[in-house]
């Protein structure tokens, strides 16, 4: 698979039922610029409010996974992000006007069909990967699913699911390579036990359901009463039971459909994990509430690694951005101006740098006798870094002033000391809209982070006279 990131050339939209709700919606791929990921919008709510295709939003796993930010939902999520990695897509935007997206068939095989329809294109860009360099793992005790991740040349997922009654016992499924997705897994679509069923049916929670969108197995006797209500249901005058156990007149794409489904719930919901992975994936009953607890764990250790890896940069180079082109486009001055020189930038990072001297007028009084960089003043240079990132998107940044807006979990690793070389990293946590700045900045020293902290900025018009 291409290092380079992926998008879709053109819009391209979908329409049916959601599942629980059974309400009609449209759901909408939409392009989106480099290091975007995956978004979903609620065009139908004031605002259009966006909840980013993350595990810290998971908010619970009932009968598929469900995200929410700041009281905006986004439910079942997994079978479009399941199509969306599959096809290699690294950054989409999906708009949606209703609470969860269309069903369709149960599977990912119109997500699928609609993104190749869209077409999909290189950006320009490398892809981020988390090579897995170590076992990780996750066992939940009381029902013993457990997710294993080893390394591997590529991403490669079994599922092996038992479900501990007659009509569907053991069964394992396994995809070597995601471009084997199409064939093998994005056709496997949902299912539900009879059991289940009666419960989602008597709290309302399948209006979208038909026998087209889901398998039901029968595991116990069906009685006069419960046969009434599935047929009420379904809007269905006959229902029968077939010889393999199967509701009514669904035919079974695969002997083990259920197993690959499973397989197709886990990429969608380590699609929330927020970065490519190579490694295998070995997934014992899996299920949305171990897979995203897995995804979770996995998003931390991937952030943290990310943390402490500390870039390197060849200081003896010429900088980007030298103090006097600097001090063009900030409106800082010494003794305030905090940053030396800029060694990076793009629409989406900055990398700047400060040589830290005894001759800092704020030694002479932090403290004296041992002197320290105020931690106040690391982030404030950190916030002069992304300063110089936002008002680089427009044209003539003499005009403008950028203010301080918030700063966010700021930790301070260790101390800064004169004759120490700072190196300051600041990337966009969502794109620049209406002159803010919202990043995720790191300051290293010595090989090591010494603070870090998610910022905001926004830059207005200088006041004219």
């Amino acid at each position: 698979m291409s290092s380079q990131q992926k998008t879709i050339k053109k819009e391209v939209t979908l329409s049916g039922v959601g599942l629980h709700t059974g309400k009609k919606v449209t759901m909408t791929f939409k392009p989106a610029p480099i290091n975007y990921g995956y978004s979903f919008v609620r065009i139908d709510l004031e605002g259009e409010p966006l909840i980013e295709a993350s595990a810290e939003y998971v908010i619970n796993t009932q009968r598929g996974t469900n995200l929410e930010k700041k009281g905006v939902f986004v439910n079942t999520s997994e079978h479009v992000l399941a199509a969306v990695v599959a096809l290699g897509i690294d950054n989409i935007c999906i708009e949606i006007n209703a609470q969860e997206p269309p069903i369709m068939d149960g599977s990912s095989k119109h997500f699928v069909e609609a993104l190749e329809k869209a077409g999909i294109v290189e950006q320009g860009a490398d892809r981020e990967e988390y090579v897995v360099k170590n076992i990780i793992s996750y066992k939940d005790e009381e029902t013993g699913s457990e997710i294993i991740l080893m390394p591997s040349d590529e991403f490669q997922i079994t599922a092996m699911v038992d479900f501990g009654t007659k009509v569907l016992g053991t069964q394992n499924a396994t995809l070597n390579s995601l471009s084997d997705f199409k064939n093998e897994i994005a056709d496997a679509r949902t299912f539900s036990f009879l059991h289940e069923l009666e419960m989602l049916i008597d709290h309302n929670l399948i209006q979208g359901g038909d026998l087209n969108n889901a398998i039901v197995y029968v595991d116990k006797e069906i009685s006069v009463k419960t046969m009434d209500k599935l047929k009420k249901a379904f809007n269905k005058e006959n229902l029968t039971v077939k010889a393999n156990g199967i509701l009514d007149n669904l035919t079974l794409r695969w002997a083990n459909e259920a197993a690959r489904h499973k397989l197709l719930d886990v990429i969608g919901d380590l699609a929330l994990v927020g970065t490519r992975i190579k490694g295998k994936v070995i997934a014992n009953k899996p299920g949305h509430l171990v897979n995203t607890i897995f995804a979770k764990k996995l998003q931390k250790i991937i952030k943290h690694e990310k943390r402490n890896n500390v870039p390197i940069y060849d200081l003896n180079q010429p900088p980007l951005m030298d103090i006097h082109k600097i001090m063009s486009i900030l409106p800082h001055r010494p003794p305030f101006l905090l940053i030396d020189r800029i060694l990076e930038l793009s629409d989406n990072h900055v990398v700047g740098m400060k040589n830290v001297t005894m001759n800092e007028p704020f030694f002479m009084g932090h403290f004296p006798d041992a002197p320290v960089m105020p931690g106040v003043l690391q982030v404030e240079a950190m916030a002069q870094c992304g300063g110089i990132l936002v008002l680089s998107s427009v044209p003539d940044p003499e005009n403008y002033l950028t203010y301080f807006m918030k700063m966010d979990k700021v930790k301070f690793k260790r101390k800064v000391l004169p004759g120490d070389t700072l190196i300051f990293r600041a990337e966009l946590i969502t794109p620049i809209r209406r002159g803010i700045c919202h990043m995720q900045a790191c300051g290293y020293a010595n090989g090591k982070l010494v603070v870090e902290a998610e910022l905001m900025a926004q830059i207005a018009k200088k006041p004219t006279e």
